[in-house]
């Protein structure tokens, strides 16, 4: 019996998928599902990508996403392999969803009680409540129309973006998030609380598309939530599943090329088609499918060799706007912080200026702004007994800005420190047990992020849906694009919404049998 079943596996036809982020994962586990014999290819040793997991010293720390919106896209994935999500993941949910720190000192906390919330608007401008909830009620209408109805969309062709405008013309999704939020309420502390959602994956509130205030609304629905264990939690259970579909994950496996050959009829104008990978050491790993989770610019640059690209041109992919860039401090403390929530956002005396020099001007400036991560609120588990772990994240310009970060690094860090100590820290130098640091140039060379980029190209408007690299490749067949740099784009509900396309566009493997 185990001799059939080996060889009806082998069978299967093969689908090689490059990188083991979210997006990678959740696209194995689809085409396992979907009768492919899959094998995920990771250049680290572990896996996870952004969502890797650093351990110092009995520390654990995400080292990038820790924030679980749309939990059913994860319950989906569990229900094709017939288990249950809840028996293997212990997700617990945020109140507050944020606790939202001014410079003065003043707070704001989010959650998804509606009283609640038109309490913490009224505290601070009680002549906004009305709009707040007007706000609110037009972020239901977006996130219908685009997450709803659009993220799982593939927008291959120019005429899946025509269907839609008229829609987003109406959602007035011309408009920037700040603009959008700012014709509801007036203060600007509202301003800022209700339009900082696009810095989680990687865009300037003041020019990406307004389609992002759906996200507000996401939140409300689903809720904000953690994993028990980490993130890292569930991509360890996203690999389990994998496994148990008889799919594999390779590590230390880089990739150096995507192989092609030529394809069927007019051999100056048919599209190459892909026919597997060759690794760094030289291996080649033949495949009928290829799914990659790598950045979509550094592919197209780096991996294609072989192939005269016609639409990703080393030109436009130059030219392309990409996001901010992040500098993360990873630390560990000897002591516990029980005030501070598991989320907090710490906002610098500037917004407008702030971001202006992180997108446009490309400046590092003194001043900043942090996402600051406190897992062990929830999860005493993530520290040794009596400590506490966190992680600090201050957006900051990509590697456009020509910045030294070897020389730049550890001043930077220690202006947080000195920040943090002053404010929602009291005592952190004394109390520093572990300390890692990342910044732009280690997604460059640790992640072959293009630029440094924290989250891929920025989601301006023209660069989404049709416009954004799309999810079948435009330039060779049978090659698909998971992960922050295709449609829908960045964050885990966009990176896993994007392997939910691929069952639009990647035939079943009943087709390559």
């Amino acid at each position: 019996m185990a001799d059939a079943a080996s060889a009806s596996s082998s069978a299967k036809p093969l689908a090689v998928v490059i990188g083991s982020g979210f997006g990678g994962l959740a696209a194995a586990i689809r085409l396992g599902a979907r009768g492919y014999r899959v094998t995920v290819l990771e250049k680290l040793d572990a896996p996870g990508g952004r969502a890797y997991v650093h351990r110092i010293d009995g520390f654990s720390f995400d080292a990038g996403p820790t924030i679980i919106t749309a939990p059913f896209l994860l319950e989906e994935l569990w229900q094709m392999c017939g288990r249950r999500f809840a028996d293997d993941i212990d997700l617990r949910p945020m109140d507050p969803f944020y606790r939202i720190r001014f410079d003065n000192g003043d707070t704001f906390d989010t959650n998804g009680d509606a009283e609640a919330m038109r309490e913490q608007v009224r505290r601070f401008a009680p002549e906004d409540v009305e709009g707040y909830e007007r706000f609110l009620e037009a972020s239901k209408k977006i996130f219908q129309v685009g997450f709803e109805e659009l993220g799982h969309v593939p927008f291959t062709h120019w005429t899946d973006m025509a269907r839609i405008v008229p829609k987003m013309v109406a959602l007035q999704s011309y408009r920037s998030v700040y603009s959008m939020v700012s014709s509801f309420v007036k203060d600007e502390r509202l301003r800022v609380a209700l339009s900082f959602h696009p810095l989680l994956i990687g865009g300037n509130p003041f020019s990406v598309t307004s389609i992002y205030t759906l996200i507000s609304y996401l939140e409300r629905h689903w809720g904000v939530h953690s994993a028990m264990g980490g993130t890292g939690a569930i991509v360890d259970g996203m690999v389990k599943l994998i496994q148990g579909q008889g799919g594999s994950i390779r590590y230390n496996a880089e990739v150096a090329e995507i192989t092609t050959v030529k394809g069927p009829g007019d051999q100056d104008k048919a599209k190459p088609r892909t026919n597997g990978v060759r690794l760094t050491d030289g291996e080649y790993v033949p495949a009928e499918v290829v799914v990659c989770n790598a950045d979509v610019a550094w592919t197209y640059q780096h991996l294609l060799p072989s192939i005269k690209r016609r639409h990703w041109t080393d030109n436009k992919l130059k030219n392309a706007k990409y996001s901010n860039g992040l500098f993360v401090w990873y630390f560990g403390t000897k002591c516990q912080y029980p005030e501070v929530k598991h989320h907090s956002i710490l906002l610098g005396p500037r917004y407008r200026g702030l971001l202006d020099d992180i997108f446009h001007h490309k400046v590092l400036a003194e001043d900043f702004s942090l996402y600051l991560h406190r897992p062990t609120a929830t999860d005493p588990s993530l520290a040794p007994a009596g400590c506490d772990t966190f992680y600090a994240l201050a957006p900051v310009p990509h590697l456009g800005a020509k910045l030294d970060w070897a020389e730049r690094a550890e001043p930077f860090r220690a202006a947080i420190a000195r920040y943090l100590e002053n404010s929602v820290l009291p005592g952190l130098s004394d109390n520093i047990a572990v300390s890692r640091v990342t910044t732009p140039k280690d997604f460059e060379q640790r992640l072959l992020s293009t630029m440094g980029a924290g989250f891929s190209l920025e989601p301006v408007l023209l660069q989404s849906a049709w416009f954004r690299p799309h999810n079948l490749s435009e330039e060779v067949d049978r090659l698909y694009f998971v992960g922050a740099g295709t449609h829908p784009g960045a964050g885990v509900p966009g990176v896993i919404s994007s392997a939910r396309v691929l069952d639009r566009v990647v035939p079943d493997a009943s087709v390559h049998s």
